[in-house]
């Protein structure tokens, strides 16, 4: 494997390696991974499989990311797994108690890191900083903390600061927001008709406040104000403009999933779109060969940048500190019951 893996990270069909993915990993040497619901038996099969995912790659740092939010975006749970709260829970809580609210939002975030770092799984595609928007498609919805871009700030704040005491990495998602929305960019591709200021003023505020992530995460989304032509993910103009110019942020720039129907064109084409725009990381989640040799064909490796920001993120990356998960969860039962 080189020393500059390619800039990708990509998601696999089951809950271990076929043949053909096991040589086609070690052939692509791909920056991470993403693991699903499909990818999920138990403990023993994934800590199995995170540790023959970064053998196959011949590093052990290769990132292995999940989207483990709570509520209905979750990939581990019972009976193996607590199950956690959608973000809203934290956010109405907030809204009693803040200091109860960002208490158990910490404490939330550090049992998921728990889990999570027991598995060999490193980053946690988190916290969603989307804020939520009255009469937009319910695809953000309870995902987030609050209609109140000050709150989303604070309790995603929180989150990171849990998560990192567990030795997880954050990922804030969906930059530069996805709250205002009116389809599912799984299916669709968002047009969102606001203007900068209204996005400087309402959406980008938390993204601008946690600019310091190691990762952020792209929306799928047509904002005309910015660029009329293309999708937040493959606009040099959003990117450099909004997300590295507004926002400030200068940690690693993922896509969100290629293969989302928000899309157009082939996954050759997403995919150089996606690094032309500016992305450091191209996901692509789903698991079938043929996108993936699409993808892998299309792809570079990490460029400098990219190798700067990931060295300092490694370098800014916390030890897990101890934890009596017991005690965490009993604390968390108590806020949430009395909060």
């Amino acid at each position: 494997m080189s020393g500059n893996p390619l800039a990708l990270i990509l998601g696999i069909a089951g809950p271990t390696l076929t043949p053909w993915e096991t040589a086609f990993l070690r052939e692509a040497d791909p920056f991470g991974f993403i693991l699903f619901n499909r990818n999920v038996e138990s403990p023993a099969q994934i800590q199995a499989l995170t540790e023959t995912l970064r053998a196959l790659v011949g590093r052990p740092d290769a990132p292995i990311l999940i989207d483990q939010e709570g509520g209905r975006v979750r990939r581990l749970g019972p009976p193996f797994w607590r199950a956690p709260p959608p973000a809203e829970v934290f956010g109405q809580l907030f809204a009693r108690d803040p200091d109860k609210g960002l208490e158990a939002t910490r404490l939330n975030a550090r049992l998921i890191a728990h889990d999570l770092g027991a598995l060999g799984i490193d980053t946690d595609c988190l916290p969603v900083l989307d804020v939520r928007h009255p009469g937009a498609h319910d695809i953000v919805g309870d995902r987030a903390f609050a209609e109140d871009p000050a709150v989303v700030t604070a309790l995603g704040r929180a989150v990171i600061e849990g998560l990192q005491a567990g030795g997880v990495y954050p990922v804030i998602k969906h930059i530069p927001g996805h709250g205002r929305a009116q389809v599912d960019s799984h299916e669709h591709l968002p047009v969102v008709e606001c203007s900068l200021e209204q996005m400087e003023a309402h959406d980008l505020p938390p993204f601008r406040a946690l600019a310091d992530a190691p990762f952020a995460m792209t929306a799928h989304i047509v904002f005309p104000a910015i660029d009329p032509d293309a999708p937040a993910t493959l606009s040099a103009r959003v990117v450099e403009e909004v997300i590295r110019g507004a926002c400030g942020f200068d940690g690693l720039l993922m896509t969100d999933d290629l293969s989302m129907k928000a899309l157009k064109g082939s996954m050759v084409e997403r995919t150089r779109a996606s690094f032309d725009a500016g992305c450091d990381l191209v996901l692509h989640c789903n698991g079938v060969a043929s996108e993936m040799e699409a993808v892998v064909s299309a792809a570079r490796p990490l460029d400098a940048a990219g190798t700067r920001r990931w060295d300092r993120a490694r370098a800014g990356r916390l030890a897990p500190a101890p934890c009596d998960p017991a005690a965490l969860l009993d604390r968390l039962g108590d806020l949430l019951a009395h909060g």
